[in-house]
């Protein structure tokens, strides 16, 4: 069987922006969290004068960390996988691509975000392009065309595209996630059990490659802690206080949780026009199957308590969008508006031009004029820049409550 054919292959949509970027850029980085499925499509650009190395391979990866110049100065082109594990070999790459700079000579894979990383990220400044690669967005899933951004910031009508999962449905697709191999287990306690040694994984072997830190113990129960937080304003004193951490050691925590793509912190968004905005982070989960887990919940739980599921449901939407976007050609950035009178919009996208779109995401089935209040807050504040406010809403069908502001099934986001 092939693997197009095969039902754990899944094509992944960033595919033709690293077939690009090879054309055209000396090195080249797919940037993810682990088991998101970088090595599978990397390997897909190995040929005859790119060879795959992997620094999983314990004598390669004392090789490259031993005599890093030596290491790359035999190398024409490769595929170099988990190259976070020695960071040691970004320079020796500078060096050979500064000599030689043929577009396509290296095409390495991280788990650790090293473009955050202000010694890695300018020894390849101008030569490296970064391109994400998240856990499977839902429309990798499906097999769906992904466009759900272009269509918000064409400007274009939008329908209420089916089949529609709402309910027990969306439920099941939320506490599942995207992670490949959590797929490919078809019970909830198999993909609970994954999980479960995934984030032992990270915690214990990964942290280490990317911080020195003296307290690796209480990253799990600090790792619990954010995920009763989630879709909540960051507060790192009040997370220190739970493990008896500072607020500077536990914002260092939570920073290096962010760098090995556990978390996201979403920034406020600000105008010098409004002087009541919360200028604090909103911290996100990066994948809400993975927040399930750490969260211990299933779906009994969840349809017990639709609060506690609005909380899963708003990560699941963020992560969504944030993989939609890594195969867009819109340039975006993604902020969160609240006011100090707890109005607010969950997640702000702007492009280039200014033109933004709100998004606020209920797990209700019913979506009603006080749901789209920070929504028409947002709309005054920017005027003609706003171009359509959103309602992510657990239903099959578009609710208009004006020309610019709509509410619309969340599965709009994998059937567009």
């Amino acid at each position: 069987m092939n693997k197009e054919s095969s039902p754990s292959y899944y094509a992944r949509k960033v595919r033709p922006k690293i077939a690009e970027a090879l054309s055209d850029t000396r090195v080249v980085l797919i940037s993810g969290p682990r088991q998101a499925g970088k090595t599978t499509l990397a390997r897909e650009f190995v040929a005859e004068d790119r060879p795959y190395i992997t620094l999983d391979d314990t004598g390669t990866l004392a090789a490259a960390r031993s005599d890093p110049i030596g290491f790359v100065r035999g190398l024409d082109k490769a595929i170099i996988d988990e190259v976070q594990r020695a960071p040691e070999l970004m320079l020796a790459l500078k060096e050979s691509v500064d000599i030689d700079n043929r577009p396509g000579r290296f095409l390495l894979t991280g788990s650790a975000n090293l473009a955050t990383v202000p010694a890695i990220a300018d020894s390849l400044a101008g030569r490296m392009a970064v391109i994400s690669l998240l856990p499977l967005a839902q429309a990798e899933i499906a097999g769906a065309p992904g466009k759900f951004l272009d269509v918000l910031f064409s400007g274009e009508r939008i329908a209420a595209r089916g089949p529609h999962q709402i309910g027990e449905d969306l439920i099941e697709i939320v506490l599942k996630g995207g992670y490949p191999e959590v797929l490919r287990r078809p019970s909830p306690s198999r993909r609970q059990a994954w999980l479960d040694d995934y984030v032992s994984l990270i915690l214990d072997r990964d942290v280490r490659d990317v911080a020195n830190i003296d307290q690796l113990e209480r990253l799990p129960r600090l790792l619990k802690v954010l995920a009763d937080h989630t879709g909540q304003l960051t507060n790192n004193s009040s997370f220190g206080a739970a493990l008896s951490l500072s607020s500077v050691t536990a914002q260092k925590y939570v920073g290096i949780l962010e760098r090995l793509y556990l978390l996201r912190l979403l920034p406020p968004w600000s105008t010098n026009s409004l002087s009541r905005l919360i200028k604090t982070p909103k911290m996100h989960f990066l994948d809400s199957g993975l927040l399930a887990a750490v969260r211990d919940d299933d779906k009994d739980r969840l349809q017990r308590d639709r609060s506690r599921f609005g909380a899963l449901l708003e990560t699941f939407v963020v992560s969504e969008i944030m993989k939609i976007a890594a195969w867009t050609d819109l340039r975006l950035t993604f902020s969160h508006y609240r006011t100090k009178d707890q109005d607010e919009v969950d997640l702000v996208i702007e492009d280039r031009r200014g033109r933004m779109v709100g998004i606020e995401v209920k797990a209700s089935a019913t979506a009603r004029s006080a749901d789209v209040k920070g929504l028409r807050q947002l709309q005054a504040a920017i005027g003609d820049r706003f171009l359509r406010g959103i309602v992510l809403y657990d239903h099959d069908r578009i609710t208009p409550f004006d020309e610019r502001i709509v509410a619309m099934p969340i599965s709009n986001l994998w059937t567009l």
